[in-house]
């Protein structure tokens, strides 16, 4: 089964990418608009906006999560195109938002053409994907899959303090319609790669077969307080130490175990953070990856080992929190091809890779049938305020996602009323 995508376009698809980069814009470039702030809001009530112009029906679920969809011919599940639009705190204009304007675009474009389609189509923007604010990510998508109770996910806080419940109503997000209410026939997210595979090998379109395994771990180290002058080392219960320690060892086991293990520290806190002060405690996080389950509970052994050995040599107390973890994610096979065989029929490149991010596609992979496409982001670069994907490659994507949406919801005959897209 074929069909020709609707003619989606690339300038207005940059258009509104420029356009939501404005809403907590940094100076220098990039964005940061963190979970359920203020920027967050505000760039949510432009993209409701940008909704509504193109006719869609806007619902907002008790996770603040948003649904803007197209009605088809008959009724049933939708066909979804989703992802998010918070960011991380020096974050680009891509990562996330490509996957919800994308969507947008695609709605723009079957409105021009004058396209009905017999399913429904809608366009998905889930809370607090990166994890940067509210931990863990992809909360909003894993609420709605039921992965995560409501009343848990509503009473979470922030790395600030602030109640998840709290900052949902504070900038107008805390919806009424049900978790869960709004069904995926199949869903689709298109996102840039994160990584320089892509650029690299000169390869079109990513054609991604699953998400790996994600482990996050706080771990809080206690010492004891003394004069960094006069306590001599081995009479010390230096956390800051411990925490050294164990960041250089987790990484050399991940490159000891090889493969695609991946092992990053990426925040370390040291209290009383003085330059002439043994430091009495320090707050760490651990973040393993890897595609294979088993793998993944290997390397967290061998982590949870590391850091037994080193608080008895270094006589340091360790408390450990898990923040997040995801088993690898498999994608539908069958959409895999798809994806696979569209961007061939449009005589692109393709490449089959797992995704070494995590993205609100693995936790819709749990009620429905999902895929991913991604376009090469140049220099590999995301999380980073130099984030950029040209526009020829996000057209591709763009292309190819068209034509897999509308293969997928079907064309009627009917022609729905619709506002045009124009941004």
């Amino acid at each position: 089964m074929t069909a020709s995508p609707p003619p989606v376009s690339t300038d207005r698809l940059v258009a509104r990418l420029e356009a939501l980069g404005r809403v907590g814009a940094l100076d220098g470039g990039g964005v940061c608009r963190l979970a359920l702030t203020r920027a967050d809001g505000e760039g949510r009530d432009l993209v409701v906006a940008w909704m509504k112009e193109l006719g869609l029906d806007v619902a907002v679920d008790r996770i603040g999560n948003i649904f803007g969809t197209r009605p088809g011919s008959r009724p049933g599940p939708s066909v979804m195109i989703g992802s998010h639009i918070d960011t991380v705190a020096t974050g680009g204009l891509y990562d996330g938002n490509l996957g919800v304007l994308a969507g947008l675009e695609v709605v723009a474009a079957l409105n021009d053409a004058g396209i009905a389609t017999e399913r429904p189509i809608t366009v998905a923007v889930f809370t607090n994907e990166e994890g940067a604010r509210f931990q863990p990510d992809m909360l909003g998508s894993l609420v709605h899959a039921g992965g995560l109770d409501l009343e848990t996910a509503l009473a979470t806080r922030a790395v600030d303090g602030a109640l998840l419940a709290d900052e949902l109503t504070a900038i107008g997000y805390a919806g009424g319609a049900p978790i869960g209410g709004i069904e995926a026939q199949a869903y689709f997210e298109y996102h840039i790669e994160q990584g320089p595979v892509l650029e690299v090998e000169a390869i079109e379109i990513g054609v991604v077969e699953g998400v790996q395994g994600i482990s996050w771990t706080e771990l809080t180290i206690v010492g004891r307080s003394s004069h960094a002058g006069t306590t001599p080392m081995r009479l010390r219960r230096d956390a800051g130490l411990a925490a050294a320690r164990i960041t250089a060892e987790v990484s050399a086991m991940a490159r000891e175990i090889g493969g695609d293990l991946v092992a990053t520290v990426g925040s370390v806190k040291l209290t009383p953070n003085l330059v002439n002060v043994v430091a009495a405690r320090a707050v760490m996080t651990v973040d393993l990856r890897h595609p294979d389950e088993a793998t993944l509970q290997a390397a967290e052994a061998r982590f949870a080992e590391i850091v037994e050995r080193i608080a008895a040599q270094e006589k340091v107390e360790v408390a450990r929190r898990v923040l997040a973890r995801f088993e690898p994610v498999a994608f539908d096979p069958a959409l895999i091809d798809r994806v696979e065989a569209v961007a061939h029929g449009q005589g692109r490149t393709t490449r089959r890779m797992f995704s070494g991010a995590g993205h609100d596609a693995q936790m819709l992979a749990r009620v429905c049938p999902a895929a991913m496409i991604f376009v090469p982001s140049v220099d590999g670069l995301s999380h980073n305020i130099r984030e950029f994907t040209a526009p020829t490659d996000l057209g591709n994507g763009l292309s190819v996602l068209a034509e897999l949406v509308l293969e997928r919801a079907g064309r009627a005959n009917v022609v729905p009323t619709a506002s045009r897209g124009d941004a």
